[in-house]
C-alpha cells in the first residue's frame, strides 16, 4: 500500500506503439498493483518513446528528465513502470540515484536504490566476463598447453585451475553484499530469497538456490 507523491513513467520502444496504446495498459496496471490502494496522489504520467541505439542513456531520454525535474519540484516519488533491462545498466542507475529523487520500480516492488545499483554493478560484471572469457579463451588454453578440442588427464588439471579461480572471483564481487545481508540479520534462505527477487543471477545466469549460496559463502570463509 502505498502513500505520498508519485509520478510514473512509462516507455514503449516505438511511436506507432505509443499512439496505438500497445504495451501502455499493462504498465498501467503494473503501476496500480504497486500502488494498491493507500493515501496516494498521482501527479502527471509521462511517457517516453525510446529511440533504439543509446536509448539506455539519460540524455536520449527528454521525458524522464522532464519526469525527474517535476518530482523534485514536488517532492514526489518517480514510480517506474518497467525498469527490466535499465536496471542492468550502471550508467542508467547511477544517473537516477546522482538526480537526488526518491524512485520505485513497479516491477521489482522489493528493490530499493542500493539493491538496484548493485543488481546493475553485478550485471555489468558479468557481462564484462562473458565477453573476456570469449575474446581470450582460445589463447589463454594455448598458453596452457590445452589441447583444443580433446579431452584426458593433459586437459584435466588446467581445466580444473581455471573453474576454481573462476569461481573464487565470482564468490570475491559478492562478498560486501552477503556481508551486507548478514550484518541484517538475514537468514541464508532470506539472502536466496533476496538475490532472486533483486535479479542478481549465479555465476552460470540462473537463480539462487540454497546449496548455491552455501557453496559461494564457503569459498568467503
Amino acid at each position: 500500500m502505498a502513500i505520498g507523491k508519485f509520478i510514473t513513467y512509462l516507455r514503449v520502444s516505438t511511436a506507432k506503439q505509443g499512439a496505438s496504446g500497445l504495451g501502455l495498459e499493462a504498465q498501467r496496471d503494473s503501476v496500480m498493483r504497486f500502488l494498491n490502494g493507500g493515501a496516494w496522489t498521482l501527479v502527471k504520467e509521462f511517457v517516453e518513446v525510446e529511440t533504439g541505439k543509446g536509448s539506455n542513456a539519460m540524455e536520449k531520454r527528454p521525458q524522464l528528465r522532464a519526469a525527474l525535474a517535476l518530482a523534485k519540484k514536488e517532492g514526489a516519488t518517480l514510480l517506474i513502470a518497467k525498469l527490466d533491462r535499465l536496471a542492468r545498466n550502471v550508467h542508467f542507475i547511477s544517473g537516477l540515484m546522482e538526480s537526488g529523487v526518491e524512485f520505485k520500480a513497479a516491477d521489482m516492488p522489493e528493490a530499493n536504490k542500493v539493491m538496484l545499483h548493485m543488481h546493475a554493478v553485478m550485471s555489468e560484471w558479468e557481462r564484462d566476463q562473458i565477453s573476456a572469457r570469449t575474446k581470450a579463451a582460445l589463447a589463454a588454453a594455448k598458453a596452457r598447453g590445452v589441447k583444443l578440442g580433446t579431452a584426458g588427464r593433459e586437459n584435466l588439471a588446467p581445466v580444473k585451475a581455471e573453474q576454481k579461480a573462476k569461481a573464487d572471483e565470482f564468490a570475491n564481487k559478492l562478498t560486501g553484499v552477503i556481508t551486507g545481508m548478514k550484518a541484517r540479520g538475514l537468514t541464508q534462505r532470506a539472502m536466496v530469497e533476496e538475490l532472486n527477487a533483486i535479479g542478481v543471477r549465479t555465476s552460470r545466469g540462473g537463480e539462487w538456490s540454497l546449496i548455491q549460496l552455501q557453496r559461494v559463502m564457503a569459498r568467503l570463509v
